[in-house]
Formats: structure tokens, sequence, C-alpha cells
């Protein structure tokens, strides 16, 4: 089974995901997923949800008025997410660079996806698949996102993957001619599919059991 083959099974077996489409929750705006992004490190949603809902009532999420809190406002909004002593200084480093191209989406959004990358990871705690995440879901650039869930699917199917992110996202590009639209849809149902699938034992009873995937 090729990559291709292995979306095709995916998309018709789970249907579409309609994952952080425009105007579909839960992310209302672009700047939500950026901030969202960076608070769901090393947490879990649920406490995400409540640090979001105290950034929206205060700022709107709008990144202007994030920059205008004070680092104790900011902190005492984004506790609950846990790990604030990192991401506090992270969200005001995104923020600062969105603002170097004067907040536009338009602009950044114009950017050389490699120059683009290159920048989001120049950014105090922005890894690799961050910078994807935002790359893709914020940015409109298609790429690999390489997440636990992948990795743990490839492994099932035989295939796993380069312990390396970038040796990884390669392999898996050289396999898989994706654009735009089936890239982001690829990665959606990987995650959801891992949230359903937790175990070898699930693994080999669901659709996908019993699989194995050719990779060059």
């Amino acid at each position: 089974m090729t990559i291709e083959e292995l979306y095709q099974r995916m998309f018709k077996t789970m249907g579409p995901q309609h994952w952080l489409q425009p105007g579909v929750p839960p992310a209302e705006t672009p700047w939500e997923i950026l901030w969202g992004g960076i608070l769901v490190q090393n947490t879990n949603w649920r406490n995400v949800d409540y640090a979001l809902v105290n950034l929206k009532t205060a700022t709107g999420f709008e990144p202007e008025r994030l920059l205008a809190l004070s680092t104790e406002q900011l902190t005492a909004l984004v506790k609950p997410a846990g790990f604030y002593t990192r991401k506090v200084p992270t969200l005001q480093g995104l923020a600062k660079w969105c603002g170097q191209y004067q907040f536009d989406l338009v602009t950044l959004r114009s950017l050389p996806a490699v120059q683009l990358r290159r920048e989001l990871k120049a950014l105090r705690g922005v890894g690799d698949e961050t910078a994807d995440y935002f790359s893709m879901y914020v940015f409109n650039q298609p790429t690999i996102i390489v997440d636990t869930y992948l990795r743990r699917l490839f492994g099932w199917l035989g295939q796993p993957l380069p312990s390396r992110y970038l040796q990884a996202q390669a392999k898996i590009q050289a396999n898989w001619a994706h654009d735009f639209t089936t890239a982001r849809e690829f990665h959606a149902l990987i995650v959801e599919f891992g949230k359903r699938v937790k175990t070898t034992a699930d693994f080999e009873t669901s659709f996908l059991g019993g699989q194995r995937l050719t990779l060059d």
C-alpha cells in the first residue's frame, strides 16, 4: 500500500474532517490557532481551553492587545495551560514577530515557504512540529507534520520513520505527491485515527489492520 492509497482508504472510511477550516470550531481566528499551538505544548486541550477563554476575554485574540499586556498579566491569563514560564515568552516572541509584518496575515502568507519556516523556527519555543503546524493551518503552506500519531501509525504499518524530524518528513514527501488540501486532510485524519486507535490490539482490529505500507 502506498501513502496515496493509505490516504484514500482513510478518507473513504473516516470521511472529511473539516479540521481548523475557516469559520469551523474550535478555532475562531488564525490568531487563536497560533496561541493555542503554543499553549498546548506539554498539556491537554482541556487546560488550553481555559487559557484561551481568558485570552479571548482580555484580548479578543488580537496580537496587538496581547503585546500590550504586561508579562504578569499574560502569565495570569495563560496559567491554566501550565509551563507558563516557557509559554509566555514564546507567545510574546511570536506576537512580536507577527508585528514585524504589521500583523498582516496576507503579507505573512505571501512569504516563501522556506523563509517562513526558518523565521518560525528561530523563535524561542517553536520547534519543527509547531512550525509546520503554523505553516499549514495559519499561513496556508502545504507540509507534512510529523507528530506522535503519524509515527505510531507508520510503525504499525511496518514503516517506522527516521528519528530525526526532517529526515522523517523528507521520506514521506518523497513518497507522496500531496497538495495543500490533501496535506491538511491527511494530518487531520491521522490525528483522528490516533485518538480512536491507541494500542496495537486496537490497530489490528481497525480498518487498517493487517495492512503494510510500501516506501522507497
